[in-house]
């Protein structure tokens, strides 16, 4: 069974749309790409979703279960859902006031660990096959040939008659 494990952080002052320009980067990678990718990413907001990514992991670590190399986790879902926003009041000219909105996210990184990979190995006793053999339950694929031209006559054919 695959270990999983989730952080999020809440009330991050940035919005859901420009973290998630972030995220989109990083969904998908191993871990350590991720964190690659979080370091020279030119966004002020790279540094929470590494801060999160970090967390994570160290989520993931203190799983039961987990097999204890960092190198088989990767990030298997990360979004960013709109939080609550502050609404403030900018003077404008004659009188009046304009709205500003200052946004907020909750960031969630969640990362799994990949299953080991399994590698067949052949019972021993079990002669090779020499190269070039085709395996047992290989379909004949003689007489699949598609002939050019009408009739069934090739072009070389029809060169030679003429």
């Amino acid at each position: 069974m695959a270990i999983q494990a989730e952080a999020t952080a809440k009330y991050i002052r940035t919005s859901a749309q420009k973290a998630g320009l972030v995220l989109d980067l990083i969904r998908g990678r191993d871990v350590n790409a991720a964190l690659a990718t979080l370091r020279f990413a030119r966004k002020s907001v790279a540094r929470d979703v590494e801060k999160v990514l970090r967390s994570a992991i160290a989520n993931a670590q203190t799983k039961d279960g987990f097999g204890g190399d960092v190198e088989r986790l990767y990030v298997t879902a990360c979004y960013a859902n709109q939080g609550p926003s502050q609404k403030r009041i900018r003077p404008a000219p004659m009188g009046r006031a304009f709205r500003v909105v200052k946004r907020t996210a909750h960031l969630t990184v969640q990362v799994t660990e990949r299953p080991p990979a399994i590698v067949a190995t052949p019972e021993p006793g079990t002669p090779k096959r020499p190269r070039g053999a085709k395996p047992k339950g290989a379909a004949k694929t003689a007489g699949a040939r598609k002939t050019s031209g009408a009739k069934g006559t090739s072009r070389r054919k029809k060169a030679a008659a003429k």
